[in-house]
């Protein structure tokens, strides 16, 4: 599938996540087979565009293309700025956050909140595109199927983004009111991708090649989004993209693989967030690649108390130098979903 200029090699992307999706994770899941990936949502207030904590979104040094960075905001004016802002620093597409359900970005009536008011929300739509188009970059669109469950509104959203220039759609299939709770549901999904011509991306518990294949077959959707099930385990997009294409599960990574992905992405990460909180801020990463293995709890508690680079690397290098001397291939536990649909 394309956006814009840009062919993708294939239709299984990342999803941007906040304190997730860094430079380091996006390039591990692009280099196990992810064909796209979008950055962690960055600021339009201009006066925290120098902090480090934006200056780290917005880093892309060494990650191959296209570059794609997601705005969020509430004011057309300031995020068309924003968009101009990061594609003269480099980025080759801007997506819009209307789909994050943070308490702490909706209270400021960004992310999830701008479909509450739908003139607004296409204000800012029109406001990027109208900013990125002397660039010749596309628009991208995240959204929820709506704000509660009797305020679904994305259906008409994604026909007025549409018709604004958005390039291509994505649509989590909760409303802002679900967070993460319950399931997601994919008619709202299925409306959206047979309304509109532009691709339609489907996100929302998308966690196995199995679930995967049933997205797109249930939707009609373009492409799937994987945003949570990747967390621990970024070769997900490698296993997805093999059953898609050959109708084959690809056996679990072997325990070495893992060790050596994990030991780099950890390098990588002290590398972006410096020592002091690269050491800390990794541990969630450690904690998602080692659950439900064996002896993980004990494992994750020890890691808690180490407050060093080298220290970490080591303790997890033998964590999984013991593993590996039980098992050659990692053994997780396994569900395969079935799909819930809209009453």
């Amino acid at each position: 599938m394309r956006i814009g200029s840009f062919k993708l090699a294939h239709n299984v992307f990342v999803a941007p996540m906040a304190g997730v999706t860094d430079r380091p994770f996006r390039m591990l899941c692009k280099q196990l087979g992810a064909a796209y990936a979008v950055s962690e949502m960055v600021t339009s207030r201009k006066d925290l565009w120098d902090s480090l904590k934006t200056s780290r979104r917005a880093n892309h040094d060494g990650e191959a293309g296209p570059i794609a960075v997601q705005i969020a905001g509430t004011d057309a004016d300031m995020m068309a700025d924003a968009a101009v802002y990061n594609l003269q620093r480099g980025a080759q597409i801007i997506d819009i956050n209307m789909g994050c359900p943070a308490k702490k970005v909706c209270n400021k009536w960004a992310g999830s909140a701008l479909m509450q008011d739908e003139s607004l929300a296409i204000s800012i739509v029109q406001a990027v595109v109208d900013a990125a188009t002397p660039f010749g970059v596309p628009v991208t669109l995240k959204m929820r199927t709506g704000w509660r469950a009797d305020q679904r509104n994305v259906l008409t959203l994604a026909k007025q983004a549409e018709s604004a220039g958005v390039q291509m759609i994505t649509v989590h299939g909760r409303t802002r009111e679900q967070g993460y709770s319950g399931q997601a549901e994919y008619d709202t999904i299925a409306q959206v991708k047979a309304a509109v011509g532009v691709p339609v991306v489907a996100n929302g518990d998308i966690d196995s090649p199995h679930k995967a294949q049933q997205v797109l077959k249930y939707t009609g959707a373009d492409a799937v989004m994987i945003g949570r099930a990747a967390q621990g385990r970024p070769w997900i997009f490698r296993e997805i993209q093999h059953f898609l294409a050959h109708g084959t599960l690809l056996a679990s990574p072997l325990v070495a693989e893992v060790q050596r992905l994990l030991l780099h992405h950890l390098q990588d990460h002290y590398s972006l967030y410096g020592s002091h909180i690269g050491v800390r801020s990794a541990r969630k990463h450690i904690g998602w690649y080692t659950h439900g293995l064996p002896e993980a709890q004990a494992f994750r508690q020890s890691m808690n108390t180490i407050d060093d680079c080298d220290r970490q690397l080591a303790v997890v290098a033998d964590y999984f130098e013991r593993l590996g001397q039980h098992s050659d291939r990692l053994h997780y536990p396994t569900s395969e979903p079935v799909l819930e649909t809209q009453t």
